[in-house]
């Protein structure tokens, strides 16, 4: 049975719960009528490179949350056989958005999450370099920023610790 509450919360056109607040640039929901980052839209299939080039984009403008729904769109629609990578990747951009909004236990604790998937991934399915991606070197990455957000107790700059996903900037 639902409340009157209920029947005033945003929703999306299947009648799915959406909260249709502007978010910033790490994804937080702001006042209604305030300007916000544009949202990424949810469901889009890309080809794996594309998943790779657009992520990289948003992450170096600073924008980890939205890179997050870039890889998450991958993990749901991308090969079985896959989806532990797209998710390892996830994990990573929203390790990073915690650790931008000074969330330093939970960002830690992604971002070392992550970390081990992509590497759990690159080992099983024998490639250190899927679609150019460097999982050691994100890894390392990952671990280095949880080491740092624990010690400084901080928030840290999303644009300034973006990730190379391919290890040459690209």
């Amino acid at each position: 049975m639902s409340s009157a509450s209920d029947d005033r919360r945003d929703r999306d056109a299947e009648g799915r719960a959406r909260n249709a607040r502007p978010r910033d640039g790490l994804g937080r929901p702001l006042p209604y009528g305030t300007d916000g980052v544009e949202r990424q839209p949810e469901g889009v299939v890309r080809a794996p490179e594309d998943t790779v080039t657009e992520a990289q984009a948003l992450l170096a403008a600073g924008k980890p949350f939205h890179a997050h729904e870039v890889f998450e769109d991958a993990w749901k629609s991308g090969p079985d056989e896959e989806r532990a990578l797209w998710r390892g990747l996830a994990q990573l951009a929203v390790g990073l958005t915690h650790a931008a909004r000074g969330n330093v236990t939970g960002g830690a604790r992604l971002l070392r999450r992550g970390a081990g998937a992509v590497e759990e991934w690159g080992a099983k399915a024998e490639q250190p370099r899927p679609y150019g991606l460097e999982l050691a070197g994100l890894a390392a990455w990952a671990r280095e920023l949880a080491g740092t957000v624990e010690k400084d107790g901080a928030a840290v700059d999303a644009e300034v610790w973006a990730p190379r996903l391919r290890g040459d900037g690209a």
